[in-house]
């Protein structure tokens, strides 16, 4: 993780530990899935619901948590949901070794983890924040990019062949170990946090859970950035299922192809994660936010042309490679926007309603796109969703921000 653009020791460590528990995710990524059909023969129903009703569920859990988060330190916040999720994921294995797993659980821990990993986003966006100055946030964030993009490339292969050879719920331990790890991390980087500003009330109202949507709704440039990163990620998350049943079903892809297609493109990511900072520098912050959010819509569309055999797979390896490479670039460049236009007070609250969006929405785009599928078939779901995606352009900042006083 070595760089010419040094951020300090405590940096280090947060990188550290978002590194780990990224390859963590990575290595169980599609887990649970694989838990509940081969161990405990769940049905197509169940399956679905418990990527659709765990992330919906986690949502709604997480919606307190933010205001709460606000007003206290973040780090000990960072290590205590570090450490929940390791507890959680750790039943699994617990469970399944004595013979009692069942599905609840799975989707009981999965609600945990979806709460614990919104609360956690919301409170390493302030703690970066107070760490680093703001000339230093974009090169922070596209670190973490970068990172999360190489763990992209290599924990689904390593995942893969430690599902083949000790079953998903060995990939499920080494997560929990991941985010363990992290905490230890986050725990070793020493230094005081600036104490955060004291509540004028003592109790948390209910009026206080929706403080972060009416900061992003009432600031001009946040609220269309919100609706377009909440409707683009949830349309591109609610048609991997269907593209998997294209490719691997009605294309007859093989399980490898298939992990090609979507492994190798990551280094687009790599790529455009290591171009935002040069690019901003040289035609600025708006331009490039604007521009790389543009051209990540337009690459979708081509998934409606992929057939079989090989110029099938390099058709999908393009589509996602022009697509990740986009996504690389935005991505660190709108964390870093959103940071600098969100005064301190705020951004826990902020990031938080972003985050827990988000997810709600990929939720139910997902529970309507599977739906779609069925009913219209998955090459034609998937063309609707790249013909929507081609819109989401439009709900992009029209114009720079001004600079906002911290209110």
């Amino acid at each position: 993780m070595r760089s010419g653009h040094r951020l300090g020791r405590r940096f280090g460590w947060l990188w550290g530990a978002y590194g780990t528990s990224a390859l963590g995710t990575w290595l169980a990524f599609g887990a649970f899935p694989l838990i509940a059909v081969q161990v405990l023969h769940a049905g197509p129903a169940q399956v679905a619901a418990l990527s659709f009703v765990g992330a919906l569920a986690g949502a709604a859990v997480a919606v307190p948590l933010g205001p709460w988060v606000e007003f206290r330190r973040k780090r000990p916040v960072l290590i205590g949901t570090d450490l929940v999720r390791f507890a959680a994921l750790l039943t699994i294995p617990a469970a399944f070794a004595l013979g009692v797993l069942s599905f609840v659980q799975l989707l009981l821990v999965s609600v945990v983890v979806a709460a614990a990993d919104i609360t956690f986003r919301a409170a390493s966006g302030a703690y970066l924040k107070a760490l680093l100055p703001a000339g230093d946030l974009l090169v922070a964030n596209a670190r973490f990019e970068s990172t999360s993009w190489t763990a992209t490339v290599i924990g689904p292969p390593l995942g893969g062949a430690a599902i083949g050879l000790l079953g998903p719920v060995a990939t499920v331990a080494a997560d929990a170990v991941s985010y363990l790890l992290s905490a230890l991390g986050i725990r070793a980087m020493g230094g005081q946090e600036p104490p955060p500003e004291r509540r004028e009330a003592t109790r948390m109202r209910a009026g206080d859970l929706l403080d972060g949507w009416r900061y992003i709704l009432a600031d001009a440039t946040l609220r269309p950035l919100f609706f377009n990163t909440a409707v683009f990620n949830g349309l591109v998350m609610a048609t991997d299922a269907l593209l998997a049943v294209l490719l691997l079903g009605h294309l007859g892809f093989a399980p490898w192809q298939y992990g090609l297609a979507f492994a190798a493109p990551a280094i687009g990511g790599l790529l455009g994660s290591r171009l935002a900072r040069p690019l901003v520098a040289r035609f600025g912050q708006y331009r490039v936010l604007v521009t790389a959010g543009t051209l990540r819509a337009l690459w979708p569309t081509g998934l409606a042309f992929v057939g079989p055999g090989t110029g099938g797979l390099l058709l999908v390896m393009s589509v996602e490679l022009g697509l990740i490479f986009c996504c690389g670039v935005f991505n660190p460049v709108h964390a870093t926007y959103r940071l600098e236009r969100t005064p301190p007070h705020r951004v826990t609250r902020t990031l938080s309603a972003w985050s827990v969006t988000t997810k709600a929405t990929t939720a139910l785009l997902t529970a309507v796109w599977g739906v779609l599928g069925t009913l219209l078939g998955p090459r034609t779901a998937i063309v609707l969703a790249g013909v929507l995606l081609l819109a989401t352009p439009l709900l992009l900042p029209r114009r720079p921000g001004s600079d906002r006083r911290s209110t």
